[in-house]
């Protein structure tokens, strides 16, 4: 059977359309919250897009299709924008910083939206792994980081879909163009305070921090090979995190995201025995 192409997701029949809450005058300043039928309270997924860090490849419409199939299953999910490389004030520390705040909102509009905050579940697909892990690791954040902050929303669980989580070690693994080529951009220039730009980047770097970790990579993946995955569970449990690795056969890059796959089924029933147990 022949892996998926982003046509055969993108053909699809558009699901419904999310409440679209603006966050700001920016074009990222946006976030789409998808809400399932009913009055709640609502249990909350953090959902991070990827494409490589670079608008021009992706933004956060790439993930309705997932986003649809969570809230029916009565999730909502908070469908986070961000600016890319590619854009201006994107890459570090601006990327960063607009993730962060886009998961600190949640605790702004809970009330309004009857959503669940005592347990919160992020997933992240390709470079939006990276970013969902990093946002479970911000506690680990040296002070000395722009990136810092007091109080960063706490995150039970990470679904990482076929994420690059270790930069240093994806950049020569992945496609040039999606990482080493823009790295310099995505990490900022080192300093005499800040000598290792890994440091309060790169997840691999910040361990162990508190949410459980699952990496979720497809056989064939190209962009994201599952050995990327499994050395960073591998790490990860070294370090004291509790991390699982899942390696599904016959699976590439698109289908981590695509509703009616193997390897989506098994995020959604991950993310929805997480928050509903």
């Amino acid at each position: 059977m022949p892996l998926m192409t982003w046509n055969d997701l993108l053909s699809r029949e558009q699901p419904s359309t999310p409440h679209h809450i603006r966050t700001g005058p920016g074009t990222s300043d946006v976030i789409d919250l998808w809400l399932p039928d009913g009055k709640g309270p609502f249990p909350v997924v953090i959902m991070v897009h990827g494409g490589c860090w670079q608008k021009s490849i992706a933004d956060r419409t790439l993930m309705d299709y997932a986003a649809e199939d969570l809230r029916q299953r009565g999730l909502a999910v908070w469908n986070i924008e961000y600016r890319g490389v590619d854009e201006d004030g994107g890459g570090y520390p601006g990327t960063f910083q607009d993730v962060a705040r886009a998961a600190d909102l949640l605790r702004d509009y809970a009330g309004e939206y009857n959503l669940k905050l005592d347990r919160v579940a992020a997933i992240g697909h390709s470079a939006g792994g990276h970013l969902a892990l990093w946002l479970a690791a911000r506690p680990k954040l040296p002070r000395y980081s722009p990136l810092w902050s007091e109080n960063p929303l706490h995150i039970d669980l990470v679904v990482n879909s076929g994420g690059l989580a270790d930069l240093e070690a994806s950049a020569p693994v992945t496609q040039e163009g999606c990482l080493a080529s823009i790295m310099d951009v995505l990490t900022g220039p080192p300093s005499g305070q800040r000598p290792d730009v890994f440091a309060d980047t790169s997840p691999s770097e910040m361990l162990p921090f508190a949410a459980r970790q699952v990496s979720v990579n497809g056989e064939q993946d190209r962009i994201a090979p599952p050995i990327l995955g499994k050395d960073y569970t591998n790490k990860a449990k070294s370090a004291g995190s509790a991390a699982s690795f899942i390696q599904v056969p016959d699976t590439g890059h698109v289908e981590l995201i695509s509703p009616g796959s193997e390897a989506f089924e098994m995020e959604a029933t991950l993310l929805t025995e997480e928050l509903k147990r």
